[in-house]
């Protein structure tokens, strides 16, 4: 079967619009063997380092869910008797969605503290699960001695409970943004709660991956 073609395709992201919905209802507009594309979804689709949402579409378990333009593209069983027209209710893991929204913040705030401090740091990756998160740089120094100070950066501007505002830099691009007090817009599309207390209080550890590179790996405290 032909991969779908993504052109004239786009999911409107409700998770965007809102991001602790666990249930929506959406209609099925492309269908290319075990993959659907929806015209709205809340199930996030791996994208910037985070994780995919687990859940499923019209009772079908979702296998893959992956970005392809501004279409998102699920993959189901291959027997899911799915059609265009269709109406499916879409059903996502509240819990572990949460997680990741409060993992996906804390790591973006760390990696942009770690910026102030080392104005040379390249970040080579980033990954977000929903048991911890991890952003590596290229940094020829280890960054052990200098996590104490992030984390108590971090965590006092968590505690301060700040209103976290999400938006559009270009809407027709989809290019999306956060910004607190305190910080410029910093480009990001992914999921977010929506102040900084939500997250809670974060501990950071390094992990040294091979030469000239450093990883900081990001925990919740519950």
């Amino acid at each position: 079967m032909p991969p779908l073609t993504t052109d004239p395709l786009m999911t409107h992201k409700a998770f965007w619009d809102d991001p602790y919905a666990t249930q929506h209802r959406s209609r099925v507009v492309a269908v290319a063997g075990a993959e659907v594309v929806l015209e709205s979804s809340i199930f996030f689709a791996f994208s910037g380092g985070q994780e995919s949402d687990r859940g499923s579409i019209g009772g079908r378990p979702v296998v893959v869910a992956r970005k392809d333009g501004l279409a998102l593209h699920y993959t189901l069983a291959e027997d899911h008797g799915l059609a265009v027209g269709d109406t499916v209710e879409i059903v996502i893991d509240g819990a572990r969605r949460l997680r990741l929204m409060r993992l996906h913040f804390a790591a973006e705030l760390v990696l942009e503290l770690f910026y102030r401090e080392l104005q040379d740091v390249a970040k080579v990756g980033a990954h977000i699960a929903e048991d911890k998160a991890r952003i590596d740089f290229v940094w020829p120094h280890s960054i052990a001695p200098m996590l104490p100070a992030i984390a108590d950066r971090g965590n006092a501007i968590i505690a301060q409970d700040l209103p976290i505002h999400t938006g559009f830099d270009d809407r027709a691009s989809e290019r999306r943004y956060w910004a607190i007090e305190g910080f410029s817009k910093v480009p990001c599309g992914g999921t977010h709660v929506r102040s900084t207390g939500e997250i809670g209080p974060i501990r950071l550890k390094r992990n040294n991956i091979g030469k000239g590179k450093e990883r900081v790996e990001i925990y919740l405290a519950s």
